[in-house]
């Protein structure tokens, strides 16, 4: 198979004039679109500059979309809001076409970059092994470590009552209990107005959360999921004052739990309970969506409300021309030899 492919550094450019490949209507994968990459960019301070390799042939395309970081080394375009990074791919490539592109990629990169750090990466769906495989055909060194976890419940067939049996009594008593003390009210909107902003803004202000970086682009991203039919908001109150939010998105596949935050002077109330509760219902009977992913993280209270844990890697590619990336290889192999040792 001859493969062809390039390495652009405008996001402008990315789709080599195919425009319609990298939108909505063609990638249901909220974060395989170049909307997605183009937000993130323009929001968030990811690197010094995009660096999209991409390649083509046997009816397909790929790309890696990359942000630079210095003359030698770039990290995957992705940052806190990611929940997955991976190739995007186009044209249905069966697994050898797939990998072919991939290797092709890795081949241009390798004659680029010393270092390539890729994260967060899925490990159920392959993609952990197609990416370390096609970097060592390539000439890569790799190493691939865990990084986070993501939970998932499946409620494919399911109403919320079916759902909610399975639950811990605990966590039903204790949504039981608050709700009936406290009169919590809550709403799910489907758009977005700057009063629902202003609510969600002073919420996530006085919560317990760390500055997660620009909420510009959460704003933008709600935006546009809003436009889209695809937005989920959430508001609990406590006597008609905004207590908690969540922002969900909806994909063909699955709900997305993105953001969830309450405010520090309602936490007796346990508002959060009580929205999230709200929320699965919503989706479960209204939406009827197949899957709920709580994204990233691996708190334990998920487990409460999930099923099924993965987990997602870091994957580093070091260059063997770098000088500099062998001394980071060095350095690698030496705290793997570490663990090996205190596994022992």
């Amino acid at each position: 198979m001859w493969i062809k492919g390039q390495i652009i550094h405008r996001l402008d450019d990315a789709t080599g004039g195919v425009k319609d490949l990298l939108t909505r209507a063609a990638q249901p994968n909220l974060f395989d679109r170049l909307r997605w990459f183009e937000l993130l960019w323009a929001h968030n301070n990811i690197g010094v500059r995009p660096i999209i390799a991409r390649t083509w042939g046997g009816g397909a395309r790929c790309w890696l979309f990359l942000a630079q970081q210095s003359a030698s080394r770039a990290t995957a375009l992705a940052n806190y809001y990611t929940l997955s990074f991976r190739p995007i791919y186009t044209g249905e490539p069966d697994a050898n076409t797939r990998k072919a592109l991939l290797i092709a990629i890795a081949r241009r990169l390798r004659g680029q970059l010393g270092q390539i750090t890729l994260n967060p990466i899925p490990t159920t769906d392959g993609t952990g092994d197609e990416f370390c495989s096609a970097f060592k055909r390539a000439g890569w060194i790799v190493f691939r470590a865990f990084s986070t976890a993501n939970w998932t419940v499946d409620v494919a067939g399911k109403r919320f009552a079916d759902y909610w049996a399975e639950r811990p009594g605990a966590l039903r008593s204790t949504y039981a209990r608050k709700l009936k003390k406290t009169g919590i009210s809550t709403e799910v909107h489907r758009t977005l107005n700057d009063e629902l902003w202003a609510e969600y803004d002073s919420i996530y202000a006085e919560s317990w959360k760390p500055d997660e970086g620009s909420l510009a682009f959460v704003h933008a991203m709600a935006t546009e999921e809003a436009e889209a039919g695809c937005l989920r908001l959430g508001i609990a109150r406590i006597d008609g004052v905004a207590v908690a939010a969540q922002l969900w998105t909806l994909q063909p596949d699955r709900a997305i739990i993105h953001k969830l935050a309450y405010r520090e002077s309602a936490a007796e109330h346990s508002p959060g309970t009580i929205l999230t509760a709200a929320m699965f219902r919503h989706v479960i009977d209204e939406d009827r969506v197949p899957l709920i992913d709580y994204g990233t993280g691996d708190d334990a209270y998920k487990a409460d409300w999930m099923d099924t844990r993965q987990t997602m890697e870091q994957i580093d590619c070091l260059n063997p021309r770098y000088p500099r990336a062998l001394w980071a290889a060095s350095k690698m192999w030496l705290a793997r030899l570490a663990r090996r040792d205190q596994h022992a």
